[in-house]
């Protein structure tokens, strides 16, 4: 009766258990449709849809062999979130990106540089790591370069102006200087570089903190326009890091550590929820045939991913392979950085290229437009 009883609990968990990924991940595929300015919790839900994938498939395999029947749940959960499953994934490899790229393509690089920090607090290795992250970059003759957590300071120290270490292969740029600081001396946020020169220039602030940039780039005949962003991050610091680790704590401090980690991220979601509609806008705007590079801070499950995106291309789904890691701290399945390009282009190549000199990977585009 002990064997019964035991069964029958271990059979009721597997169910509880199975029921539940099934609904989180029907929560998660409403992403799209709801805004995280107004629906911030369901953000959270696209951050695990690469694991809950994962249990659903661990589900079927289990059920068809104990009960077939009960597969059947699974696999209609996964039919119905085809879209989100399509996103986490990239089943297209392509070569990966040689040192000269094919004549006629617009080769364009985005990358989150983390200020030219790199992972050491010491100065001199920063000086070293900030001319290899240059050359790192130099060395795949890209034709626009967009740069997130880009800094600069005026004035005669070259080891700070770090327009200078682009002005020779790239006459022209254009710089949010979304923050300021020392009476204007430090300069910090997006920009973009261009072998190509630039017809115009625009810049979209946010409510709060940084911007969308765009330049109209002249390429023979055509005008491209090519926008960059840095979209709001949940601003975790290295006490932050701690703190998750104290949640899985059960006392007093792991709850503080849940609190305050739900907090910065509550935040992050609804101002990335504003953000999205502010970007989506002005690409709708846009006369010509565009792109956008950026970090948009949100997991291709998102509000943020999805509103944006639309029906433009994602460079990474056309021509890569995997899940894509753009972000290496935290978790494995953060794809946070995105070159997206509209129906105008056709994607040639993708490739993420890990330097080791920043916490996020640089993407690596080659785009053609169409005839």
């Amino acid at each position: 009766m002990a064997r019964s009883f035991f069964r029958r609990a271990t059979k009721t968990l597997v169910v509880i258990l199975n029921l539940t990924i099934v609904v989180l991940f029907l929560l998660a595929c409403l992403s799209p449709f709801l805004n995280t300015a107004k629906w911030w919790m369901i953000g959270f839900t696209g951050l695990i849809v690469p694991y809950l994938i994962v249990g659903l498939i661990f589900f079927i395999i289990f059920w068809l062999i104990v009960k077939p029947r009960m597969a059947l749940v699974s696999i209609a959960t996964l039919l119905i979130g085809l879209q989100q499953v399509n996103v986490v994934f990239a089943w297209r490899p392509g070569p990966a990106v040689n040192e000269r790229k094919p004549e006629g393509l617009l080769r364009v690089v985005s990358w989150n540089i983390q200020s030219f920090n790199g992972f050491t607090k010491n100065k001199e290795a920063r000086k070293m790591a900030r001319t290899e992250l240059v050359a790192s970059i130099l060395k795949f003759e890209p034709d626009v370069v967009c740069l997130q957590e880009f800094n600069h300071k005026e004035g005669n120290n070259p080891e700070s102006d770090n327009l200078s270490l682009f002005k020779k292969n790239y006459p022209y740029h254009h710089f949010s200087k979304d923050y300021i600081r020392g009476g204007g001396e430090y300069q910090s946020g997006c920009i973009i570089f261009s072998k190509y020169p630039i017809a115009n220039t625009g810049k979209v602030k946010y409510p709060v903190a940084e911007s969308l940039i765009y330049a109209d780039l002249v390429k023979g005949n055509d005008t491209i326009r090519v926008f960059n962003t840095h979209l709001q991050s949940f601003k975790f610091k290295e006490a932050d890091y701690s703190d998750l680790e104290k949640i899985k704590d059960q006392d007093d401090e792991g709850l503080r550590a849940s609190k305050n980690i739900v907090r910065k991220m509550r935040l992050a979601f609804k101002r990335r929820g504003v953000q999205a509609g502010i970007v989506r806008d002005e690409l709708n705007k846009s006369p010509y045939p565009s792109l956008i590079c950026g970090d948009f801070n949100d997991v291709p499950n998102s509000y943020t991913y999805f509103h944006i995106k639309q029906n433009w291309q994602d460079a990474f789904l056309k021509k890569g392979f995997g899940i894509g890691r753009s972000f290496i701290a935290l978790a494995p399945t953060l794809r946070i950085d995105y070159i997206l390009a509209d129906p105008s282009f056709q994607v040639k190549l993708f490739d993420m290229v890990d330097e080791g000199l920043s916490d996020h990977i640089m993407l690596v585009s080659d785009l053609q437009l169409k005839k």
